[in-house]
C-alpha cells in the first residue's frame, strides 16, 4: 500500500505592513491529502485528511512579494516550521487512517426491526 500525499497552502494570514514590506505572511492553513493507491468497492481510492495551521518565521534574506509566492514556496515554509519528524508523523496519522479503512476493526451496525 503506497501513499501519495497532496499539500495545499494556499490560505495565508498577512501582516498589511511589516518592517517596510507589504503583505508579509506569517501563518499558514494548511491540509494534507493522503490517496491510496487502492480502491474501495465503489472503485474510489481510499484517502484521508489532516488540516491545521503553521506560523511560519518571519523572512531572512530577500523577502518575496506576495504576488511573486507560489504555493510551492508556502509550502516549503511551512514544511520547514513543522519540522521533519512532524511532517513523518503527520504522514504516519494519514497512513495509520487509510489502513483502518481498509481493514476496519469496528464497523456500525443496525438491529433488525
Amino acid at each position: 500500500m503506497a501513499q501519495t500525499y497532496t499539500w495545499d497552502c494556499k490560505t495565508v494570514d498577512v501582516h498589511p505592513l511589516e518592517n517596510g514590506e507589504s503583505d508579509v505572511v506569517y501563518n499558514v492553513h494548511w491540509s494534507i491529502l493522503a490517496t491510496s493507491d487502492q480502491k474501495d468497492a465503489q472503485d474510489e481510492f481510499y484517502s484521508a485528511r489532516f488540516y491545521g495551521t503553521q506560523v511560519v518565521p518571519a523572512p531572512e534574506g530577500t523577502f518575496i512579494p506576495f504576488a511573486d509566492l507560489t504555493e510551492a514556496i508556502v509550502e516549503g515554509w511551512t514544511k520547514a516550521a513543522l519540522g521533519d519528524e512532524a511532517v513523518a508523523e503527520l504522514y504516519a496519522g494519514l497512513d495509520a487512517q487509510i489502513a483502518l479503512e481498509i481493514n476496519p476493526t469496528s464497523v456500525q451496525m443496525q438491529i433488525p426491526a
